[in-house]
């Protein structure tokens, strides 16, 4: 996982091309004026999709964890609390649907508050739980950008790690430092 300032983001072009598309969509595009919906940056590769939500309890909020995308969620205005976690805190709630690419989780976390320009990477075996708020809920507008994981070499995925279990609200350590582990 990687937390920083978009103003950063040329830290991690380095990461790959895909990674830097997709940095410099975030970076070069004015979303006062995006619409909520899809967009194209590099066919099914590459694409970002913007949203404008209020922000959800944390008792609502579910641990989640992809394969075929990693999430670059960045937060163009407003504020929210983004948890993540290691598979060792978590059980598996639903097991991983490959037609929307998520595993569903339960467990404990950390969390950051995310505000205007701030983003974060999430890898295939970062489980993270967005769009939390910070003391009430509150509008944000977000952009998730989609980058396809076919230039990563496969490895165990945090999905493929834990057992499932039934359903219960999920327990947290709350961490509202913008220092990252």
């Amino acid at each position: 996982m990687i937390f920083d300032n978009l103003k950063n983001a040329h830290l991690y072009f380095s990461l790959g091309e895909k990674i830097q598309k997709a940095l410099t969509y975030l970076q070069t595009t004015n979303f006062s004026t995006v619409e909520p919906g899809t967009y194209d940056i590099d066919g099914t590769d590459v694409y970002a999709i913007v949203s404008d939500y209020n922000t959800k309890p944390l008792s609502s909020g579910r641990w989640e964890a992809h394969k075929k995308y990693i999430d670059i969620q960045y937060v163009f205005e407003g504020k929210e609390k983004i948890g993540f976690t290691e598979t060792k805190k978590v059980m598996l709630l639903e097991e991983y649907d490959n037609r929307k690419d998520v595993a569903i989780y339960k467990g404990e976390g950390h969390f950051l508050n995310a505000e205007e320009n701030h983003f974060f990477i999430f890898f295939p075996t970062d489980i993270h739980m967005p769009g939390i708020a910070i003391n009430i809920p509150k509008a944000v507008k977000k952009v998730v950008v989609k980058v396809s994981t076919d230039f990563i070499e496969p490895q165990e995925e945090a999905m493929q790690e834990v057992e499932p279990v039934e359903e219960t609200p999920p327990q947290v350590e709350e961490n509202s430092s913008q220092v990252s582990e």
